[in-house]
């Protein structure tokens, strides 16, 4: 319960953040009227969402249980490769959201209503898919499929009443931080369902190595114990995992930590990307004051050729009336 509650905080506040954004530039440079288009894309984007995972529900219910093993593997390996290239997409440009999307309405307002109702679907729409790939997974992974489920909707929810209280002004965090600690649990949640998504596989015989187990521990962790069922809820732990679903757990989970949790190369990436906007403005700058200087020397020429032309004049008259 906690990891889907934990996914649909994430990518609900994204959302809500994107929102929140829109209306708010709208709002700002005197576009009211053109708000309903923004809440049109939201609708759909919302209904698409909700109808990609009864899709996924309904769909499955008539295959055989290899079949379904077999999507069941193939969506969980899909949705963890979505939710890790989402907060690492986050992490780097979390600073430039703003200004990313205050330019792609720039664009939509120009291009017309189409435009507006299509900005708010894209930016609500891939949120959504993530989130409903993500649960429904959760959901057959699970003994009870109502925790999950309610688990999501919570954290969409409180993600919702977090949005409105951006919007109002009433609360500030850190979104940083936010983002990076939280990104940092969907990693450790991500490693869980990659694995049990190998456990599908190779129950679909898609692939071997069933019965060849690192451990079992259903002893000590029994699956059907509050802790056991808890593990299972939050990581997607599994006391009797094989080694394919230990060997790649380990291969994705340090890897992936280790590259999201290291400041150095994303700081000096940051560091290097302001030096050169530094430089670019500073040679733009000097650029400037050069061009200044050669028309304004240009000018003190002109105005000094002019002076002598007038000495000159003034010199031939005078010389001409004493010849007089």
């Amino acid at each position: 319960m906690f990891s889907n509650f934990l996914i649909g905080l994430r990518e609900g506040l994204e959302a809500s953040l994107v929102v929140c954004i829109l209306i708010a530039y709208l709002v700002k440079t005197g576009n009211r009227d053109k708000l309903a288009p923004i809440w049109i894309g939201v609708g759909i984007a919302v209904f698409v969402s909700l109808a990609f995972g009864a899709g996924l529900e309904f769909g499955s219910q008539e295959m055989t249980f290899k079949a379904q093993e077999a999507l069941g593997g193939a969506l969980s390996i899909l949705s963890v490769g979505l939710v890790t290239w989402m907060v690492f997409w986050m992490r780097r440009t979390a600073r430039h959201l703003k200004t990313e999307l205050h330019g792609k309405l720039d664009a939509a307002l120009s291009m017309g209503t189409g435009a507006l109702v299509a900005t708010a679907l894209l930016a609500v729409g891939r949120e959504g898919l993530e989130t409903s790939l993500f649960v429904w997974r959760a959901v057959h992974a699970a003994d009870d499929g109502w925790h999950p489920m309610i688990g999501a909707f919570l954290g969409i929810a409180t993600a919702v009443v977090l949005g409105w209280l951006f919007y109002r002004g009433a609360l500030r965090i850190n979104l940083s931080k936010f983002f990076t600690w939280t990104g940092g649990m969907l990693v450790v949640v991500a490693a869980g369902v990659l694995a049990y998504g190998v456990h599908d596989l190779q129950e679909a015989e898609f692939i071997g190595g069933l019965h060849n187990l690192a451990f079992d521990i259903s002893s000590t962790i029994p699956p059907d114990s509050w802790y056991g069922t808890l593990l299972k809820g939050t990581f997607n732990f599994q006391p009797d995992p094989t080694v394919l679903q230990v060997t790649v757990w380990a291969l994705y989970l340090i890897p992936t930590l280790v590259l999201f949790l290291a400041p150095v190369g994303f700081g000096r990436s940051g560091r290097a990307t302001d030096q050169k906007a530094r430089k670019a403005a500073d040679e733009k700058s000097g650029a400037d004051s050069a061009d200044d200087g050669s028309h304004g020397g240009g000018d003190g020429a002109v105005r000094d050729g002019e002076r002598v032309r007038d000495g000159a004049r003034r010199a031939g008259s005078s010389a001409g009336g004493n010849q007089g």
